[in-house]
């Protein structure tokens, strides 16, 4: 006997196959991200160029990667331990990682620091800040914190911070996969080292932003308070100044699909 089905059915049916498909994908995969391993060796490597390349302070930096569902997939640090950055910046490269895959799509990037103007008060995105979830920001045994089996890994962090570090990955085809966040120095910083880093994964195909190039890089352009733009971001005060290195980011560094 045999059955056939209707054009419409058909239709249906396959429509209910792709979604079933899609939403069976794991929110906790990691594969089109960086590994702890890489992202070590990345992060490490942005650090050690010192604070003459990358101005700030020059400390020792916290990072972290999240996937495109914002699970937390891998959290390192470049000093000897864990006690040579400073501790709070765990959590906030998190933080930062989450926000800009939140505010990043597979066309137009969004870094943290892009954000600053706009979460400001009497501005569009006014009180958009807010913490980091408790539950998983606070738990787990210190001695894993960085190691491979840190405690934030496979969890959301959530939180959003609006100030330099966080930026968006995208793999050769221009898709966001996910973000990295960095955190332990001068915002400024962090952000050159973030950028250095994404670079050195060759996950920078950043297909458009509000900064030149088209990208995500910082906008200094707050006067009086009031960014022109309504993406500026403030200059950071202590250590080597960032500014001038920031500038040229796109040129020592250059993202987009045909770098």
């Amino acid at each position: 006997m045999q059955f056939a089905m209707a054009p419409r059915t058909v239709l249906a049916f396959a429509v209910f196959l792709i979604s079933s498909f899609a939403f069976s994908e794991d929110p906790h995969d990691c594969s089109r991200v960086p590994d702890y391993n890489k992202l070590k060796a990345a992060l490490t490597s942005a650090v050690k160029e010192g604070k003459g390349a990358n101005g700030g302070l020059g400390n020792q930096e916290w990072g972290t990667v999240v996937n495109r569902d914002g699970i937390v997939c891998a959290v390192v640090f470049t000093g000897p331990n864990r006690g040579a950055q400073w501790p709070g910046s765990r959590v906030i490269s998190a933080e930062k990682a989450n926000t800009a895959n939140a505010f990043s799509t597979d066309n137009f990037a969004l870094s943290t620091g892009n954000v600053y103007s706009a979460a400001q008060p009497g501005s569009s995105l006014y009180s958009i800040v807010s913490g980091p979830d408790p539950g998983a920001a606070l738990g787990g045994d210190p001695q894993k914190f960085g190691q491979p089996d840190d405690p934030l890994v496979g969890k959301p962090i959530g939180g959003v911070i609006v100030f330099g570090g966080g930026l968006a990955l995208y793999d050769k085809k221009g898709q966001v996969v996910g973000a990295l966040g960095v955190s332990g120095d001068t915002s400024c910083a962090d952000h050159v080292i973030a950028w250095k880093t994404r670079h050195t994964l060759t996950l920078d195909a950043v297909p458009m932003g509000v900064a030149p190039g088209p990208s995500d890089n910082l906008i200094f352009d707050i006067q009086n308070g009031v960014s022109s733009s309504g993406f500026g971001h403030p200059t950071c005060k202590g250590g080597n100044p960032s500014e001038e290195i920031i500038k040229k980011l796109t040129e020592t560094q250059a993202v987009g699909p045909h770098r």
